[in-house]
């Protein structure tokens, strides 16, 4: 089976088995981003944006992406450096084994996209579907208001966009 879908901006063709798993296919085209975490959909390893929505790629076939819009974290980081996010996640020390950062990033896009300002207990909320064995989420939770700060302060959106442009 064929699948035509846009991967990180850039249009994607692959040719899959019935049955493979988004997961699968990300993995099969470089995507080391998008963890096998426990492939049910219970730890967010594998979280990564649909249409700009956070989803566990290991609970979709791959044919469920035809035409659409897939975002990695290998999607984030630009020529120019680390996204924003990336790097207050980074700096606020929330990065351990790294197993889970990916997952967790895409989570935290798809939080920020939607909750630019997110208190507290809305991150810990939007992070709920991301397991990690290695901290106490507290760094992971002050690098995502380090970021929301951060992207306010500059008028950017997690796209890189200006706030307001849509």
């Amino acid at each position: 089976m064929r699948v035509s879908f846009t991967l990180n901006g850039t249009v994607t063709q692959a040719e899959v088995p019935p049955g493979t798993t988004l997961m699968e296919l990300l993995r099969g085209l470089g995507a080391v981003s998008v963890k096998d975490g426990c492939a049910r959909g219970d730890c967010g390893s594998c979280a990564v944006l649909l249409d700009g929505r956070a989803v566990t790629a290991c609970l979709l076939f791959a044919g469920q992406v035809e035409g659409r819009q897939v975002r990695t974290a290998e999607g984030l980081a630009d020529e120019v450096g680390l996204h924003p996010l990336q790097q207050a996640v980074l700096d606020a020390g929330g990065v351990q084994c790294g197993f889970c950062t990916p997952g967790i990033l895409m989570a935290a896009v798809d939080l920020l996209d939607r909750i630019p300002d997110p208190t507290e207990a809305q991150i810990r909320e939007g992070l709920a579907g991301n397991l990690c064995r290695c901290t106490g989420y507290v760094k992971i939770v002050d690098g995502i208001r380090d970021a929301a700060a951060m992207l306010a302060a500059t008028g950017r959106t997690t796209d890189g966009e200006e706030a307001g442009d849509g």
